[in-house]
């Protein structure tokens, strides 16, 4: 885990022990000494990638910092039904407290990991990288992002702080795509920000024109661009900044779009259209 990502995925963590267990688990303190010790397992009952095993672990050591945790699949392994992900040991109650919260984070994000596999092995062989897009759940896009890093795809830009990325209706509203380009370029210079790369979005030929016009961009996006289109679109910038296919695209036309000659299409699929792996705690 990248260590910048770690205060958010902390302050998850908190806000689910929060949200989940309140004033107290009190089905398990009614019945469960306060001493006692357990051993539990996750156990694979489904085909896909395993993720969230290190966040796990986080969740699992924040409840009970004395916990044993033995490792058994890293994440971003292919794992099938009857595989162990991980022992863990501790105090019984801390356990059960910790079951629902991880399970619920390793599940979307072995989901996650799984979908971003599936895409990222239909292009196997071509140049073209999957990217991920900003349509994640609020509050748990860190953990989507990091998803779809162990399934073997690419993260685009965490949020609208991290890269410049002027859509159509920043276009719209600046009046024009060379309107918008100077008016980021005049920006960033006086913000003092000129490290940030500028992506901007085309809709037609002739946008591509306007964007080299106003002094180019670190990367343009074909939106919603035909095959034929993006075919013409890929010769015309002729290398001068990194190409980007979106919308429209699908899993089954994901490689035609790529043996254009795009270096990514991003899938707002991976994170937003996905089924969660099923993973279960079980005490051992």
């Amino acid at each position: 885990m990248k260590e910048e990502y770690k205060p958010f995925v902390e302050e998850l963590i908190e806000l689910a022990i929060k949200e989940d267990i309140g004033d107290g688990d009190h089905s398990s303190l009614a019945c469960i000494p306060g001493g006692a010790r357990g051993r539990m397992k996750l156990l694979v009952k489904q085909e896909g990638v395993l993720a969230g095993v290190e966040v796990a672990e986080m969740i699992l050591r924040r409840l009970d910092p004395q916990v044993r945790f033995e490792r058994k699949i890293e994440d971003g392994t292919p794992v099938r039904p009857g595989d162990v992900a991980f022992y863990v040991e501790g105090r019984e109650q801390s356990l059960l407290q910790a079951e629902r919260i991880l399970l619920n984070v390793m599940q979307r994000m072995s989901g996650v990991a799984t979908q971003t596999a599936r895409y990222v092995k239909r292009l196997e062989g071509l140049r073209c990288r999957v990217l991920d897009t900003r349509k994640t759940t609020p509050g748990m896009r860190v953990l989507d992002k990091m998803a779809v890093k162990l399934g073997g795809g690419e993260n685009h830009r965490m949020g609208l702080f991290d890269m410049v990325l002027l859509k159509d209706n920043h276009i719209d509203f600046a009046g024009g795509v060379y309107e918008a380009i100077v008016r980021t370029r005049e920006y960033l210079k006086k913000a003092h920000r000129e490290h940030l790369k500028i992506e901007v979005e085309v809709r037609t030929l002739e946008d591509i024109d306007e964007v080299f016009r106003a002094g180019g961009a670190d990367r343009i996006m074909l939106d919603n661009f035909t095959p034929e289109l993006t075919r013409r679109a890929v010769e015309k910038i002729g290398g001068r900044c990194e190409i980007e296919s979106s919308g429209g695209i699908t899993f089954d036309t994901l490689r035609e779009y790529a043996e254009c000659g795009v270096d990514f299409i991003s899938v707002g699929a991976l994170t937003h259209q996905i089924k969660s792996l099923d993973l279960s705690l079980k005490a051992c």
